[in-house]
């Protein structure tokens, strides 16, 4: 979830549960804390592929950071009570990112596998609209704040909800209509009833859009599965490793430019996004003892 959207939501969630200015504090702070791990991106984009949603986001994380600030205001609020407060807020982003289909690495360090439930999309409107116009409406009418902040995370719970029921809607549907091994489908940008699709069929990935309302499913590509010595050799490479790391369905291609061999890889589970977000390219030079890696680059 993106940055403002888990402001507000802790600004809604602790305004809801405390009074208490220094403790409103808290909350919002532990509500963003997770994403201390953005600075990885000073590093490098694949370092910060590799680690975002990591241990900040794990369950050490999610137990261990609340103590600082019960430590630090422990004399003034109660040991307990701030820990409390700052324990809900943490666990409120992690619970926020675990409904986009970027995983999260709930269990780190312990398994370090990444979780998703793709319900929703990064930036998902209608996740930060209630919390926004709640906190607007809520500077006029001061004395029906909490009303409004309650109406604001009922609706996302709703929201939520729904999303849950209409991707196994478009999951069942998808079935009817595709042959494949595998269905998976994933959240669309600012749509209800449209979802992204990636099937797979023997040694093909099938990628398209299940439209609910016209109850169609439209093939947009199709991805042999296929591997040699190019694509193998562009594993080495970091932007690969990295991209490979957060991948679910990872796809290669390689196309020969003269002596040189560009193997491009994606996450077709982002296919939908232009400008070719979420793919790894590598450039190999063939050599006596094989490919080198000569270039490499990462979108994201």
């Amino acid at each position: 979830m993106d940055p403002l959207s888990h402001s507000l939501s802790g600004f809604v969630s602790g305004s809801f549960l405390t009074k208490n200015r220094a403790l409103l504090f808290v909350f919002i702070i532990s509500t963003l804390s997770p994403d201390l791990d953005i600075i990885l991106r000073l590093q490098s984009k694949e370092t910060f592929l590799i680690y975002h949603r990591g241990i900040t986001h794990g369950i050490l994380a999610l137990f261990v950071f609340p103590l600082i600030p019960a430590l630090i205001l422990r004399k003034k609020y109660g040991l307990f009570k701030v820990y409390l407060i700052s324990l809900c807020g943490y666990a409120l982003h992690i619970l926020l990112d675990l409904t986009n289909q970027y995983g999260t690495r709930i269990l780190c360090p312990f398994d370090c596998t990444p979780y998703s439930l793709s319900l929703t999309f990064i930036i998902d409107p209608y996740v930060l609209l209630p919390f926004l116009l709640s906190v607007i409406i809520s500077l006029k009418f001061k004395k029906q704040s909490k009303f409004f902040y309650i109406l604001a995370i009922i609706f996302v719970l709703c929201y939520i909800g729904l999303k849950a029921y209409l991707k196994t809607e478009a999951r069942d549907f998808l079935k009817q209509k595709i042959e494949a091994q595998q269905y998976r489908v994933y959240p669309l940008p600012n749509d209800f009833l449209r979802w992204w699709f990636v099937s797979k069929y023997n040694d093909e990935y099938i990628t398209g859009f299940v439209d609910l309302f016209s109850k169609k499913v439209y093939i947009d590509k199709r991805y042999k599965i296929i591997n040699d010595d190019a694509i193998s050799k562009s594993k080495d490479s970091q932007s690969v490793k990295a991209l490979l790391n957060i991948a679910k369905h990872p796809v290669a291609e390689a196309k020969r430019e003269g002596n040189i061999t560009v193997v491009t890889w994606r996450e077709l589970s982002y296919g939908f996004l232009p400008e070719g977000r979420f793919s790894a390219q590598v450039w190999l030079k063939e050599a006596s003892e094989g490919y080198k890696i000569i270039n490499s680059k990462l979108t994201i």
